[in-house]
């Protein structure tokens, strides 16, 4: 028929009476599919670039709108390293995703960040004044010896320098203790530990509730651990009207030291407050009698860096009874 498109043939093969086996030919140009296959190329040449475009278009508004947030936090963060102020907090999207969860995270650890500066500064300040005052009184001293050697006060002259001294050693071990300075790994025996502390020491005795059971023993700084009894000895002692008493027992996989006085105890609301630094419950005690206040603070934190405890409670004879538990070893 002179049509010179592409043709799809069929062969059929067909048995007739009169004829015998004759081959049927049927056929049908392909323009339709070619014109299908043509259209379907033309769309997407022209559409594809325009998806492609709009697709871009909508991920860069998603993707702007998503990461507003963070630069909102990226920029709060270079304003508090700017200005150091970090009481002020990054803002906090309502999403609950992700991103809310970041910045709640980076408000947690500026608050302790902050935390941590003002403890810093506070502990800064306050060594710093309980520094001064011996240091005057020595320097005092020492102007007035140096103008008449016959009024210098020689026993007093040595008490501020002990004192200092002391002062100067505990803020030393506190910041040992806050660089991170693990402790030594030996046996120290607590019962031994504790009758060593307690000896030379009026009105202290030492009970040892676990000497049948082989005594208790932890892993640990013995100097260290022999600091924090001296520590609760010094400050039962102060407290105590006749008798302190230290106790050494096991409780479990546990060793426990109890130190109990039979004054006044503590009263509930500064039973946490007393083992932060410097402090001193008794504000009309003087520094000479009642120390810089660092002794139960120095205590806590060793006990923390030998993985225990350091509490106090009622003790049975009505004063405080403070209990270091530690692993035992």
């Amino acid at each position: 028929d002179g049509d010179t498109e592409d043709y799809r043939f069929a062969a059929v093969p067909v048995k007739t009476e009169d004829r015998g086996r004759l081959t049927v030919y049927a056929g049908a140009p392909l323009s339709a599919e070619h014109g299908a296959v043509n259209t379907a190329l033309t769309v997407m040449l022209i559409g594809f670039p325009v998806l492609l475009a709009v697709v871009g278009w909508v991920t860069w508004l998603v993707t702007r709108r998503a990461l507003r947030p963070v630069e909102g936090i990226r920029r709060e963060m270079a304003a508090i390293t700017a200005s150091e102020d970090l009481a002020r907090r990054v803002p906090v999207p309502g999403t609950h995703d992700e991103v809310a969860r970041l910045a709640s995270t980076t408000n947690e650890t500026l608050a302790a960040l902050q935390t941590s500066v003002e403890r810093q500064r506070r502990f800064v300040a306050d060594a710093s004044h309980e520094l001064r005052s011996p240091i005057a009184s020595l320097r005092t001293q020492l102007e007035v010896a140096a103008a008449h050697p016959e009024l210098l006060d020689l026993d007093g002259a040595v008490e501020d320098t002990v004192r200092l001294q002391h002062l100067a050693a505990d803020l030393l071990l506190l910041a040992r203790l806050d660089a991170g300075e693990r402790p030594a790994d030996a046996r120290v025996d607590l019962a031994a530990l504790a009758r060593e502390e307690a000896g030379g020491r009026a009105g202290v005795s030492v009970r040892d509730d676990a000497g049948a059971a082989g005594g208790v023993t932890v892993a640990g700084s013995r100097g260290q651990l022999g600091r924090v009894l001296a520590n609760l000895l010094d400050n039962a002692q102060r407290h105590a009207r006749s008798a302190v008493e230290v106790s050494v027992r096991r409780d479990g996989d546990l060793a426990v030291v109890g130190v109990a006085d039979d004054g006044e105890g503590v009263p509930e609301a500064d039973r946490e407050r007393i083992f932060e630094r410097f402090v001193r419950l008794d504000a009309a005690r003087s520094r000479d009698d009642g120390g810089a206040g660092l002794g139960l603070a120095i205590a806590r934190d060793v006990a923390v860096r030998h993985g225990g405890t350091l509490t106090v409670h009622d003790a049975p004879a009505g004063g405080a009874l403070f209990e270091l538990r530690l692993p035992a070893a």
